[in-house]
């Protein structure tokens, strides 16, 4: 499954988002942005620790899709329950 992170994801006011198969994919291009958007020239080991944390499986659209059903099915049932 893929992996995904985002400059959000670490606190940076910035669009970019890196996906990749392995962390090291993902570090590799977080890396080269971080160079050359944001001109940093050395990455600090408590970011590179951060993006680490912050790396995550993305998510597929059928996932995605149950999670917006299994939601739909709650509303439903919260509003039955308040009408009784």
């Amino acid at each position: 499954m893929a992996k995904i992170v985002s400059c959000r994801d670490v606190g940076v006011d910035c669009d970019f988002v890196a996906k990749g198969e392995t962390e090291q994919d993902i570090l590799q291009q977080c890396t080269e942005h971080a160079r050359s958007a944001h001109n940093m020239t050395e990455i600090p080991a408590e970011l590179v620790d951060k993006v680490r944390g912050a790396i995550r499986d993305e998510a597929t659209w059928a996932e995605i899709y149950l999670s917006c059903l299994r939601g739909v099915r709650k509303l439903r049932q919260d509003r039955s329950s308040a009408r009784a």
